[in-house]
């Protein structure tokens, strides 16, 4: 049994601001051996209740935050940028029997700590299908087209609450309680890694491949803070604009849904400037 981990940052223990999780950051270094036992706390509980095999693939900002050298031996980490499926790389070789969202976020316009969709600012809002978009939401539709369920979501408890949406049986952990997006009132680590190394432990109960999901056209909508973000997105070819400061396309499947939505991400990310966005 082989279980994937897909970690993020902003819903790790203990982080609530921007500066814990901005690489190079005072905040940051401090914020990554908690990241790295939420981490651990999984990888943990999934052997011991039977995974034979687990991957870690960083899913955070420039995707090396995880401290390699405090990851439990057992596991293999997959690093850096560039990869085909981004947060949710390796599910896609036939070999995943469950992921794990480990320290993700509410959705772009929704209350969370730090909630964003991808960018972390300049998107106000992504909806798949007409419902508002997380992360976890468009990643688990890739991931249904593969077969493999999420059997595992940790973050604040409005993002426990998104994944009832996308995932109900899946486990879920949250590791604070959402105030403000830069505020929350946030368990010890010592918690919650005992929190998350018990539902990662009754997860693997929920792990097998299932009948991959039929692919089927997805529209996603993207509205950003300024208008000439438009011009930006509507650069990638089948992306149109719909409404003041709105962006829409369709695609034949959730695979060729996320890797359209990474090539608008990464070609507004490019149009905006410091100071004025």
């Amino acid at each position: 049994m082989k279980i994937l981990i897909s970690a993020d940052m902003e819903g790790a223990t203990g982080v609530t601001w921007p500066g814990d999780v901005l690489p190079g950051a005072s905040q940051w270094e401090r914020c990554r051996p908690m990241f790295t036992s939420d981490v651990n706390a999984a990888i943990t509980g999934f052997y011991e209740a039977g995974a034979d095999e687990v991957l870690v693939n960083e899913a955070h900002w420039s995707m090396r935050n995880l401290l390699i050298e405090q990851l439990d031996e057992r596991a293999q980490m997959l690093t850096g940028r560039h990869k085909s499926l981004s947060m949710i790389e390796g599910v896609q070789h036939g070999d995943v029997d469950g992921i794990a969202f480990i320290g993700y976020h509410a959705a772009a316009g929704d209350e969370g700590v730090l909630a964003h969709t991808y960018l972390a600012n300049s998107l106000t809002g992504v909806w798949a299908d007409g419902v508002r978009a997380s992360e976890g939401l468009l990643n688990s539709l890739v991931v249904a087209e593969y077969g493999v369920p999420v059997v595992l979501v940790t973050g604040d408890d409005r993002t426990i609450e998104d994944a009832k949406g996308y995932a109900p049986d899946a486990e879920g952990v949250a590791v604070k309680d959402y105030v403000s997006r830069y505020a929350a009132v946030c368990r010890t680590p010592a918690r919650t890694a005992a929190d998350i190394h018990a539902a990662a432990s009754r997860a693997v109960a929920l792990a097998g491949r299932r009948e991959p999901a039929e692919p089927q056209p997805h529209t996603i909508e993207m509205e950003f803070d300024a208008e000439h973000l438009v011009g930006a997105a509507t650069v990638v070819p089948g992306v149109r604009k719909t409404a003041e400061r709105r962006v829409a396309y369709t695609s034949p499947s959730a695979y060729e849904a996320i890797r359209c939505f990474k090539a608008v991400t990464t070609v507004v990310s490019s149009a905006v400037e410091e100071q004025y966005g």
